[in-house]
């Protein structure tokens, strides 16, 4: 007997521990001699028992690992249209959870099956079976306990990149810094590195990033440690999805907020603030709209920042929000007009100032919720922040960095400029 069914399983070890039971009590009771032959009767059965709680752990541990790269199979895969691309997308994940050396169209011969199913409402559901080689229930027959997972992925329309959530644009070496202590969690998203320098990307021990794909165009690359998860070297990444697809606005040259500025609470109005600076730790309100940042806007550490249904322009490099730590941040594009879907985004129509990377620096670091594109590719972001909510972005910037942050993310589905990402829509888990 090759398999047995879960709950096959349990009714065996209830069917040992009440012989175990009774043995136990015959030995209790014997008076005649007999321990020798009653430890020789005993002794198989606890072999059994014990081993086959290890047995059945060890398969628990492996049923969680499928069931982590099934759903990244079944995100990459509702991509797809066609049912030969998606099986045939899906099933090339089936490497990374084997660790033979065997190919996928192995490891299917042995004994594993992924089988795709797409469903009324355009999801896409797919199950994965594979046999775990059983060490200790082979005493019994028992070669493999059947493990089962199933993972359902839709597709979403939307303004959106797709499952793409951050974009690193530049063809520079180290384009992308993963440091020690970093965490993002964005099992649904997809990280593309433009870069094909040597290396492409750095990243150091006790990281870990979990991504559906981490696409790099580049085949050279340091890891010195840490967790990265569906790494794809040699990959076609993801174009830019909104060059040229943001109206930049017209800068008015009077400004609405300027200098320095002292109190407790603020709330500012749509229009340009020009080199502006928050005393103190201030709560500061944008009212929605447009809200040109002219100069560097300075937020102190404990600030409160909460920006709902907001855009900000940065008409050249040297424009920015810089916050100094301990910052939270509460900020989600407009759902509709010009700028639906655009957190952020920077003057790409001058040549000088593409030709000008500046840094950006993320600092959220009590706690940040952002929904919407940022779109910075002109910028060198180095990301800071902890959150303990996950934040919906799209974000294209020139290089990334990556530091003791954790960091949730998923795919931003909302509307966005016209013809950005453009029938991709973005994925997410149904179950």
């Amino acid at each position: 007997m090759n398999t047995i069914l879960w709950g096959d399983l349990t009714m065996l070890f209830q069917i040992l521990a009440v012989k175990l039971s009774r043995n136990l009590a015959r030995l209790r009771n014997d008076r005649g001699g007999n321990f020798g032959i009653i430890m020789a009767l005993l002794i198989p059965l606890l072999i059994v028992v014990a081993g086959g709680v290890v047995d059945i752990v060890w398969a628990m541990g492996q049923k969680v690992r499928f069931q982590d790269q099934l759903d990244a199979a079944v995100l990459a895969a509702v991509h797809e249209t066609a049912a030969e691309k998606q099986l045939a997308t899906a099933t090339s994940y089936i490497r990374e959870i084997s660790d033979s050396e065997l190919s996928a169209p192995e490891l299917l011969d042995a004994g594993m099956s992924l089988a795709l199913v797409k469903n009324a409402d355009g999801s896409l559901t797919g199950t994965l079976r594979m046999p775990h080689p059983t060490a200790f229930l082979k005493i019994i027959h028992l070669d493999n306990i059947p493990i089962s997972v199933s993972s359902t992925a839709i597709k979403t329309g939307g303004g959106g990149a797709g499952a793409g959530c951050i974009y690193a644009l530049g063809n520079k070496n180290q384009a992308v810094l993963i440091n020690s202590g970093a965490k993002l969690d964005a099992k649904q998203c997809e990280v593309h590195v433009h870069s094909t320098s040597s290396p492409a990307f750095i990243m150091n021990a006790g990281a870990t990033i979990d991504t559906a794909k981490f696409c790099v165009k580049g085949t050279s690359y340091i890891q010195n440690g840490g967790t990265l998860s569906n790494l794809q070297i040699d990959c076609d990444v993801a174009a830019d999805p909104y060059a040229g697809k943001i109206p930049e606005p017209a800068v008015p040259a009077s400004c609405t907020t300027q200098g320095a500025l002292s109190g407790t609470t603020f709330t500012l109005n749509p229009g340009v603030h020009c080199d502006t600076t928050f005393n103190g730790n201030p709560t500061v309100t944008f009212k929605p709209g447009l809200h040109i940042i002219k100069g560097r806007m300075i937020l102190n550490s404990g600030s409160t920042v909460i920006a709902e249904g907001v855009t900000f322009y940065y008409p050249d490099v040297y424009s920015e929000i810089r916050a100094n730590g301990s910052l939270k941040f509460t900020a989600s594009a407009p759902l509709t007009g010009d700028y639906a879907g655009v957190l952020m985004f920077e003057k790409t129509s001058n040549a000088a100032n593409n030709a000008n990377k500046q840094q950006y620096v993320f600092n959220g670091s009590l706690g940040e919720t952002l929904t919407g594109i940022i779109h910075l590719p002109n910028r060198d972001a180095t990301y800071n922040s902890t959150t303990n909510q996950t934040s919906k972005i799209s974000l294209v910037v020139n290089t990334m960095i990556m530091n003791s942050a954790n960091w949730k993310l998923s795919p931003y589905d909302g509307p966005g400029p016209a013809g950005a990402g453009a029938g991709a829509g973005a994925v997410r888990l149904v179950n």
